[in-house]
């Protein structure tokens, strides 16, 4: 299994001087950040389409070997939950990510709200009308839709459960999909901790696995990535 390791975001000034050097501009950051990980999870996205420019730069920036992995904009998820031309606005996102990114573009994240309970019909009905060319991943942020028949639907359209670790809600640890998603939002992690997910990841049937740490004004987040991609690299 190959674990693609990295943080929610990147373009956070406070990382300065834990992360980023003290006297690097901003312009630089996903450059240098690219040369400390090898994925980011991109939450610009959830607010709109990114433009050609805006994608081919990060690409530029980040170099060939680099994964972005790319949020759904709200009006896929908040606003439309999952309804009307939902699906036609992804397979837009996806297109032009294919097109722009290539080989450095990586799964969709589609992160529901947490008032939105489970619908299956409108699922399935998303899922059958989206674009199965593409890797995506579904975060349910409402405890009604971890059941079987949801698990079902996803594994019918290849599609991974988000397995999310936050101080509200922790997903159940069921695999989906070939390529696994893994968001893990507690402040901190300890050692062991970060060896309990290392073991539970490379137990899981996936070819692929990638794994993101919240975003914070401490820059844990970095920190913390790269820990974990030193413990899976390390033999125990």
């Amino acid at each position: 299994m190959r674990v693609h390791v990295g943080a929610s975001g990147f373009s956070y000034p406070a990382w300065k001087p834990r992360f980023y050097p003290d006297k690097l501009p901003q312009r630089r950051f996903l450059q240098y950040y690219a040369t400390r990980l090898g994925t980011v999870e991109i939450n610009a996205t959830f607010y709109g389409l990114p433009t050609e420019e805006t994608l081919a730069s990060w690409r530029d920036q980040a170099g060939s070997e680099f994964i972005f992995a790319l949020k759904a904009p709200q009006r896929i998820t908040h606003r439309w939950r999952l309804r009307g031309d939902s699906a036609e606005l992804a397979r837009r996102l996806i297109a032009l990510a294919d097109r722009i990114l290539g080989p450095a573009r990586g799964p969709m994240l589609f992160q529901l709200p947490p008032s939105f309970r489970r619908d299956l019909p409108r699922l399935e009905a998303f899922l059958s009308a989206l674009s199965q060319r593409h890797q995506a991943a579904l975060e349910f942020r409402h405890d009604s839709w971890f059941d079987d028949a949801v698990y079902d639907a996803l594994r019918d359209h290849g599609v991974a459960l988000c397995i999310a670790d936050t101080p509200e809600l922790r997903t159940p640890f069921v695999n989906t999909a070939d390529v696994g998603y893994v968001r893990l939002r507690q402040p901190d992690y300890s050692m062991d901790g970060l060896r309990a997910w290392k073991t539970a990841i490379l137990s899981a049937p996936w070819s692929e696995a990638y794994v993101y740490f919240k975003h914070d004004e401490d820059a844990r987040a970095p920190a913390l990535a790269e820990a974990f991609r030193d413990r899976l690299a390390a033999a125990a």
